[in-house]
């Protein structure tokens, strides 16, 4: 068997199943901030943290798929170590920016809802005064 169609198959597996598992620790711990932002409001914070676990895996496992190719001939098996890890590195950076974007994105959001209940009045007015002077 060619040892290129080797790489290709070890580089599909190992980097579908680390797209599958940042995606599933995003998912569970990501549920947490997306349920605070959303004021307890369970059954939208799991369909928000849904959609963002699709949206992961499509931009991931897109880019898996895109960057399989490759022009160097692997011959040997010091070749398919090299060719695994230059591609296998580059997507463990692309899933490191990925989780980092999601953790800020979510940690913005989390920000802004705390900020919109800061500022709404713990009680409603109950009266007015008029203006001095009047």
């Amino acid at each position: 068997m060619d040892l290129t169609v080797v790489a290709y198959v070890i580089y599909l597996l190992i980097s579908i199943g680390l797209t599958v598992w940042v995606a599933r620790t995003l998912s569970r711990n990501g549920r947490v901030f997306i349920g605070d932002v959303l004021h307890g409001n369970e059954k939208l914070a799991d369909s928000v943290n849904q959609l963002l676990v699709v949206g992961f895996y499509l931009v991931n496992i897109g880019f898996v798929t895109l960057f399989l190719r490759s022009n160097k001939e692997v011959d040997t098996a010091r070749a398919l170590f090299e060719a695994l890890s230059v591609k296998l590195g580059v997507v463990l950076l692309v899933l490191g920016v990925m989780h980092l974007g999601n953790v800020w994105v979510l940690n913005r959001m989390r920000r802004r809802g705390i900020m919109e209940r800061q500022q709404t009045p713990p009680v409603p007015p109950q009266g007015w005064t008029a203006p001095v002077g009047a």
